[in-house]
């Protein structure tokens, strides 16, 4: 289904997180052969959460159902009248499901139908919206049909309406045309969105290397002004190219719509935006510079200097996007209702909008001249520039999920020291062999430090429990084997054995072979019990302690800095389980 959603799948209804519910009821107890009945879906849309009637301004929107079933054959599903919905944004109303409705499908008993239950599955697709839409992908309710030669069929649970009719004069659908947004309008408000994004506060902060590198452009002959200022804003349309590459994908592809913000929704992308911020906002207060590229310091020229430039137009048009949700997402959203074609013009619009003021600064001679000169309140804007890149990688921060946050913070402190080493362990004295070797170690730091706190392990596979003495106690009854993992928010040496030992996947495979009972035991805190019982219990002096309890009674303490195998080689001596029947038993029974 849809990741991060709460699925609940239960025979006869489902429910998607708090969108919606919908459940299936059978028109009649049972049915014979010949006869005609039907079923009826009865859809809750939650708040303010509603699906389309109609692909309008959706591909494949449009809210449908699939029934099947052995012997039965399924006539149009009957929908009940849409509601008119305003959309103040793209100027424009479309009709809409919400609220509690009903779906009706008739269907026909085959003759010669044995008596007995049909089961019966109805699949559910479209899409459902909010504040933001999702596809609806492995949505079905079942239900069984009863077929008997002698059934009656005289009280039917409900009846079946008629169908409506919604291109009758005065429907939603003959209303929906109403401030609706031409194809001129939209394609203007592209370029007047990509035009807004360089007043964008997640912008100004990259302003001061923009000026920076125009200046040194300014430097140059007018043609390789021009040449580089286009490079510039190639950079700018190549980050929509690319966006707009990605719902050419989705859409050809997998039949999806791309939604602007999507990319955020990604925890490893708004980890690495909230490094880079942090990362630009040590370059705001010089801990390390940018060499400007041969091309652009000296008429050498050379590929690299155009390379950089078209980098640096990427990178400007990328730190605009966590700012830009209100005046992208209408852009995007229109383009998602029209052909492929004019979706992936409006969406390139939007970057040509961008950079369209550089393009003209650096092609019209003289231009450049009357930007402000540089100068020490440059350096001073600059700095303050970058405690505003720090304001905004908190702010991505807080969307990183929360059993990643500690240790991303770990590593934006080693991050910014590896940038230190970097920008502040050497100079332009320092000879060529001896600056390799230092940014090595620094990207080796780097690189090595990355795996260890963000690597994607076997993380929060192992069910960890709170230390409960009680639950403890009752796990031994049962003949299971138990780890107890003593650790405090503030031990180092705790978050190392972490890593290496119970965030390996093949250990967390283990403990589920074995049915191993896990509770972690929180010393942060003299109250708390497992503290208490730390010492007094298990007669331990600190952290990190792993406590491992058999079920002949024995008692295995590991203290301190442990490998792998020092758990694995007493784990590996228990019986497997196995699951039978939703229980599980010993392998030896």
């Amino acid at each position: 289904g849809i990741e991060g959603w709460d699925f609940k799948s239960v025979s006869e209804s489902y429910t998607l997180g708090e969108s919606f519910t919908v459940a299936v009821e059978v028109q009649h107890e049972e049915v014979a052969g010949g006869s005609e009945s039907a079923l009826a879906l009865n859809f809750e849309a939650f708040g303010k959460w509603h699906f389309y009637s109609d692909n309008s301004l959706v591909p494949n929107g449009k809210l449908n159902l699939a029934a099947e079933g052995a012997g039965l054959v399924f006539g149009e599903a009957v929908f009940p009248a849409s509601h008119l919905f305003e959309d103040e944004i793209l100027e424009k109303s479309y009709g809409v499901y919400e609220g509690k409705f009903t779906v009706y499908i008739p269907f026909t008993v085959d003759n010669g139908v044995a008596d007995g239950k049909i089961p019966v599955t109805v699949r559910i697709g479209g899409g459902i919206c909010a504040e933001m839409c999702i596809s609806l992908k492995d949505v079905k309710v079942s239900t069984d049909v009863t077929v008997k030669a002698s059934a009656l069929m005289a009280e039917p649970a409900f009846t079946v309406p008629d169908v409506v009719d919604e291109a009758e004069e005065g429907s939603v659908l003959a209303k929906r045309e109403k401030g609706f947004l031409s194809v001129p309008a939209a394609l203007g408000l592209a370029i007047l969105a990509g035009l807004l994004l360089n007043v964008m506060p997640c912008v100004w902060p990259i302003i001061p290397i923009v000026v920076t590198r125009l200046w040194a452009i300014a430097g140059q002959s007018r043609k390789k002004c021009a040449v580089m200022g286009a490079a510039f804003c190639f950079g700018i349309v190549l980050f929509f190219a690319v966006l707009a590459g990605a719902n050419i994908v989705l859409r050809v592809g997998y039949n999806e719509f791309f939604q602007w913000g999507d990319h955020y929704r990604n925890p490893i992308f708004v980890m690495a935006m909230s490094l880079l911020m942090m990362v630009l906002a040590l370059f705001m207060f010089g801990v390390f510079s940018f060499a400007l590229p041969s091309s652009v310091s000296n008429k050498a020229g050379g590929g690299s200097g155009i390379a950089g430039t078209v980098g640096m137009g990427f990178l400007l048009a990328l730190l605009s996007t966590p700012c830009s949700f209100a005046i992208l997402g209408a852009v995007f959203l229109w383009a998602q209702t029209q052909e492929l074609v004019l979706a992936t013009v409006t969406i390139m619009l939007i970057g040509v909008g961008m950079a369209v003021p550089y393009l003209v600064l650096t092609s019209v001679e003289g231009l450049l001249g009357k930007l402000p000169r540089s100068g020490v309140w440059m350096e001073r804007v600059k700095q303050a520039m970058g405690f505003l890149l720090l304001l905004i990688g908190v702010k991505l921060f807080s969307a990183i999920p929360a059993e990643a946050r500690v240790n991303t913070l770990y590593y934006a402190v080693i991050l910014a020291f590896c940038v230190w080493m970097w920008g502040g362990w050497v100079t332009y004295s320092t000879s060529r062999g001896r600056k390799w070797f230092i940014r090595l170690i620094a990207v080796a730091a780097a690189v090595g430090c990355g795996w260890f706190f963000l690597g994607t392990g076997a993380e929060k596979a192992i069910d960890w429990q709170d230390y409960d003495r009680v639950k403890i106690s009752e796990a031994v009854e049962e003949g299971r084997g138990v780890v107890i993992k003593f650790t405090a928010d503030w031990c180092t040496s705790c978050s190392i054995v972490e890593r290496f030992v119970y965030m390996r996947k093949d250990v967390s495979e283990l403990f589920e072979r074995k049915g191993i009972a896990a509770f972690i035991g929180d010393t942060t805190s003299e109250d708390n019990v497992a503290t208490q019982d730390l010492e007094s219990k298990y007669f331990e002096p600190g952290v990190p302690v792993t406590v491992i309890l058999l079920p002949d009674g024995e008692q295995v303490r590991l203290p301190g800095f442990i490998g792998k195998d020092d758990v694995t080689a007493v784990l590996e001596k228990l019986d497997d389980v196995k699951e039978i029947d939703g229980e599980e038993e010993d392998q030896g029974r």
